[in-house]
């Protein structure tokens, strides 16, 4: 016969722990299953130099909002699995590590957890997968030389551990152009394949630009601000929090000498083709930073707040090669920055939609005791950072307080 319990969260990430934190409170009894450890995608699937990229007063955990010494800083990455750690062990989060769920089930009313060692039956589960858990290729991929080395952003770790040579990035969100800068700084030749992205300055006005887009309800857009469901996958804001904090995108890398590509298109031999689409690109991130810096002048009008210095910058306008010979320019890695997709294939229940999102509203589905936490846009753009995560835990868990049986 298999285990029950009341309520199973399945992962021990932020959304995962907020999740169990305000259970805690509310006194329900949960289990916390995680496949490794908490907090396993920031330990496994960043580089060893990685530091947030949002300043530490933005992590606002419940019962763990940062109070440290340095709150205008960005936490590295030990000191951010620390964190974490503290946190869980702060509230005796009932995790379960070592505890990869691979099937999730409907029985007779409750749910079916497939584990390595046993079956478990819940009444209520919180699925806390992460906002993305798959990583994503762009055809043509496979076309690449097989002289070349390639790996996924998540297994990068240093420029020591990549063999010699010029080093392609594909892909120019915040992953992209951080590995770029770490690389060219490490003394490779650097090329970056750019697709969309939204950049912004790190300061504005003497203010992070976290702070402004968190106070001008930047932040707190919904998806129905969308243009479409596709544009769930934009990414965040580029810009970086090495050094404590510097601008960090396109104009940037290339002043540094990276050289820029359009979108990468596959691959002939030795020839690596890429769009001549670098130009609407950089467009597509001015738009997006302008598209906030609306939201600040709305901020500073209705609140009486100075409106800070800015212009946009000029369009960026280079020459760019649209195609490479890989042998001739000396490239002996590919690392692929180009994004995530959702990942819910060991689900056997039908709650996502065409693009592999699961379909739910403020974190429930349609399938009653089914939910979610964490998932990129769920309620908001901050749904899924440190910042917003606890807002959406609290109302999740109000929901299950208020729909137990």
């Amino acid at each position: 016969m298999a285990e029950s319990v009341d309520v199973a969260i399945i992962g021990a990430g932020q959304a995962g722990l907020a999740t169990s934190w305000y259970l805690k409170q509310a006194g329900v009894e949960h289990v916390v299953l995680e496949s490794s450890r908490v907090a396993e995608t920031w330990r496994s699937r960043r580089w060893d130099s990685f530091c947030l990229v949002t300043p530490n007063w933005s992590v606002r955990l419940p019962g763990a909002e940062y109070a440290g010494p340095d709150p205008d800083g960005f936490m590295p990455l030990a000191e951010l699995i620390d964190y974490f750690q503290h946190w869980a062990d702060s509230f005796d989060a009932p995790v379960q590590t070592n505890s990869n769920v691979s099937s999730l089930e409907k029985n007779d009313g409750d749910f079916v957890l497939e584990l390595a060692d046993k079956k478990l039956r819940a009444h209520t589960v919180v699925v806390a997968t992460g906002a993305y858990q798959r990583a994503h290729r762009p055809a043509g991929a496979e076309q690449l030389p097989p002289t070349l080395f390639q790996l996924l952003a998540e297994e990068y770790s240093n420029p020591t551990t990549l063999p010699p040579g010029a080093v392609l990035i594909v892909g120019s969100a915040q992953t992209g152009c951080q590995l770029a800068e770490e690389l060219h700084e490490a003394g490779r030749k650097v090329f970056i394949a750019c697709g969309r992205c939204p950049w912004g300055p790190r300061r504005i006005g003497g203010r992070d630009i976290v702070w402004w887009a968190a106070q001008s309800g930047f932040l707190d857009r919904t998806p129905a601000t969308l243009p479409g469901p596709t544009a769930r996958l934009v990414g965040n804001i580029v810009t970086t929090g090495h050094g404590g904090g510097h601008d960090l995108h396109l104009r940037t890398l290339e002043q540094m000498g990276v050289e820029l590509l359009g979108r990468f298109r596959g691959a002939e031999a030795n020839k690596i083709g890429f769009a001549d689409d670098l130009a609407a690109s950089a467009d597509f991130g001015d738009a997006r930073l302008g598209d906030l810096w609306k939201y600040i002048e709305a901020h500073c009008a209705a609140s009486g707040l100075a409106l800070p210095d800015f212009e946009l910058p000029q369009p960026l306008r280079i020459a760019t090669r649209t195609e490479l010979d890989a042998a001739k320019e000396g490239i002996g890695t590919v690392i692929w920055t180009s994004g995530y997709r959702p990942d819910y294939g060991w689900m056997k229940l039908p709650v996502f939609d065409e693009m592999g999102f699961p379909v739910q509203r403020d974190g429930a589905s349609e399938i009653p005791g089914l939910y979610f936490a964490g998932v990129h846009w769920m309620r908001k753009l901050k749904s899924s950072i440190l910042y917003g995560v606890g807002e959406d835990a609290e109302l999740l868990a109000q929901h299950i307080v208020a729909n137990r049986s």
